[in-house]
């Protein structure tokens, strides 16, 4: 089997959402977190781009969307860019 390499944009709820404290979240929850870096979208809000690298058996990448959307603050999580490692 091999890896997947993937990118994945993470929407906070709103502007006032501790970053530092929700990216803690995400790399608690979620261990195959290679790297996470913001990237302001307008207003005071920003997104967060999170680069990971897990199985390609299937299922895998629909997993980690999930528990990224289910941390609390996280509007929405959705794959931006995928690639086989």
């Amino acid at each position: 089997m091999g890896s997947v390499a993937l990118i994945l944009k993470v929407m906070p709820e709103s502007p006032d959402v501790d970053l530092e404290a929700l990216k803690a979240a995400m790399r608690a929850k979620v261990p195959s977190i290679q790297d996470i870096q913001e990237e302001p979208i307008g207003f005071g809000l920003k997104a967060l781009k999170v680069m990971a690298v897990v199985s390609d058996q299937g299922g895998e990448t629909d997993a980690l969307e999930e528990a990224l959307s289910s941390i609390e603050g996280v509007e929405r999580a959705e794959i931006a860019e995928l690639t086989l490692t």
